[in-house]
């Protein structure tokens, strides 16, 4: 057996929706996307999950080429999704051209998914300071180098320039970097999947309108 037959079999042989599962009744879901999101989050982290917030961000360039990566929730409320990144990332390069974008949550112990889906808008550059400010230091220093995504010579150098800016930060504890961006979601759908050991998967779709929500289930 070839190698690639080997990892196509072993592939098969993982279990999927292992031990108990949690139900979910459409019929009972509440008016609004948000609520029953954060019953979700809340639950996933009250059993222990990792980083529950921990959500992928999936963008398009200019032509339409299609991005994805990990990144975590900052914030879900009525007014939609947070997330942050600095605007010369390549991300931010995607949302300047178009400004929409798509959230996937997967919490596996729980077999449980979240798709949101909609524009993308900048937040008050106060928002966005205080974002940046309420980070981790390491985070604060490589941030301000603003060189995301860009060509590395070796790890010394990555060390070496983030540590000067370690430096910078605590004779200036009150710099933001000047593109660091906070982004928000503004939902048009958002959909809740919870999967079923026998495949009876149970899919549930909020829809915007001018009017507010409308909810409609989806077949598996």
């Amino acid at each position: 057996m070839t190698g690639a037959a080997n990892l196509r079999q072993t592939l098969r042989n993982i279990e999927v929706f292992a031990g108990e599962l949690p139900g979910f009744d459409p019929s009972i879901a509440p008016d609004t996307p948000f609520e029953l999101f954060t019953e979700w989050l809340l639950k996933a982290l009250s059993i222990g999950v990792q980083e529950p917030h921990a959500m992928t961000l999936a963008t398009a360039d200019a032509s339409g080429d299609p991005t994805a990566r990990v990144l975590i929730l900052k914030d879900v409320s009525p007014e939609g999704w947070q997330f942050a990144s600095d605007a010369s990332s390549l991300k931010g390069h995607d949302l300047a051209a178009r400004p929409y974008a798509a959230l996937t949550f997967y919490w596996a112990p729980l077999a449980r998914q979240v798709r949101v889906r909609g524009p993308v808008v900048r937040e008050t550059p106060e928002l966005c300071a205080a974002d940046f400010l309420a980070r981790s230091a390491g985070a604060r220093a490589e941030a301000l180098l603003g060189r995301q995504s860009q060509p590395l010579a070796d790890l010394a150098e990555r060390d070496a320039q983030v540590e000067a800016s370690l430096t910078r930060i605590k004779s200036e504890p009150d710099l933001v970097a000047p593109g660091w961006t906070l982004y928000s979601v503004r939902p048009e759908s958002v959909e809740f999947w919870q999967g079923d050991k026998q495949r009876r998967h149970t899919r549930l779709v909020y829809l915007s309108s001018p009017d507010g929500w409308t909810k409609q289930m989806l077949w598996p």
